[in-house]
């Protein structure tokens, strides 16, 4: 497994490169860069500042539009006066040590940034990834053993009904009903915690801040329920008709017996080996829609502004932990295989 672990980490060095080459090329295309948005704001004081100038008998001197001297310090102070391959160059060399730059908008730390924004998408991520798998795998189970029941009809209708709204959909419909909208003040309407969090005492803060956790929970992970449930069911139930199954039960075994001490050993496979790329992902998760409905600033509203306000430190600087982070994700899940799996052995699988 040595020589299959040095190579999938070797190819992680070009593959990485290549993300970041393609996006930082895509970035010197876009118009509207950090640099024409200050001369603008620039040009706009100006016409401000000329229509003062009128009324007071004076001109404001920058209503001329700005100099060659002073665009090449706006370039020099964004960076933009080296050639895009030094400036590209330079970038990977400070994301070595994981120096990502500052912020263009919030004059901050990019990697100070992404921690500030992390609790509201841990918080979100941890609670969807835990209540999926604990819920999904058990009902798949269940689903597989009651395969064409009443039982198994009505659950696939009921999680396939929500996978079938959008989070964004039911979001809102929650905050509605339950959000002091037209109907029930049950739940807060925004945030992590309250106002008053800090006064509370320990318990009190616990409840506080599972109660907001509610609605944008509950508006995460129905639409998530369906993709693993089906496929616990689909697993089991493909095991289960396999020949040893037979002859476990023709050895007088109970059903509990062959169903958790050798079908569930074999059908679990392909749930936990994507377990460590979804666990990580749980870190990093940030859905744009659901954080600005409940008024949640994580990553996911921190990516999409940042796009907007072109501040392409934290847009290349984000792109590069999280594509770090999924590489080494999916090295992890092939190696869960042989980890659940004996039998799988990488090296015979490349020759």
């Amino acid at each position: 497994m040595g020589p299959y672990i040095l190579k999938r980490l070797l190819l992680m060095i070009p593959t990485l490169i290549g993300v970041m080459l393609i996006t930082f090329a895509v970035t010197q295309f876009v118009p509207g860069g950090p640099v024409e948005q200050l001369i603008h704001q620039l040009q706009k004081h100006a016409t401000a500042g000329e229509a003062g100038g009128v009324a007071t008998g004076t001109l404001y001197r920058g209503a001329a539009g700005l100099d060659t001297e002073r665009l090449n310090e706006l370039k020099a102070l964004y960076g933009f006066d080296k050639p895009a391959a030094q400036r590209f160059y330079d970038m990977m060399k400070n994301y070595l040590s994981f120096n990502l730059g500052d912020s263009y908008y919030h004059h901050k730390s990019v990697l100070q940034l992404i921690v500030s924004k992390l609790p509201v998408s841990i918080s979100i991520g941890l609670w969807t990834f835990f209540i999926v798998y604990l819920t999904c795998i058990p009902l798949g189970v269940a689903k597989a053993v009651r395969d064409g029941t009443t039982f198994d009809v009505v659950t696939s209708t009921a999680i396939l009904v929500g996978y079938a709204i959008p989070g964004f959909v039911l979001g809102i419909t929650l905050l509605v009903l339950f959000g002091g909208g037209s109907f029930w003040d049950v739940f807060p309407l925004r945030g992590l915690v309250s106002d008053n969090w800090s006064e509370l005492r320990w318990h009190q803060k616990i409840s506080d801040y599972l109660w907001h956790m509610v609605l944008p929970i509950t508006a995460s992970v129905v639409g998530s329920f369906a993709v693993m449930t089906m496929l616990t069911k689909n697993s089991f139930i493909e095991e289960i008709r396999k020949q040893y199954v037979l002859t476990a039960r023709s050895k007088g075994l109970t059903e509990n017996m062959v169903l958790y001490k050798h079908v569930f050993r074999n059908a679990i496979i392909p749930l936990i080996t994507g377990f460590p790329a979804a666990f990580i992902g749980a870190f990093f998760t940030g859905s744009l829609l659901i954080e600005t409905i409940f008024s949640l600033d994580g990553l996911g509203l921190l990516s999409y502004e940042s796009v907007l306000r072109r501040d392409y430190p934290v847009v290349l600087g984000t792109l590069y932990l999280f594509t770090l982070l999924g590489l080494v994700a999916k090295l992890l899940s092939d190696l869960a295989y042989v980890l659940i799996d004996p039998r799988i052995q990488f090296e015979s699988m490349e020759k």
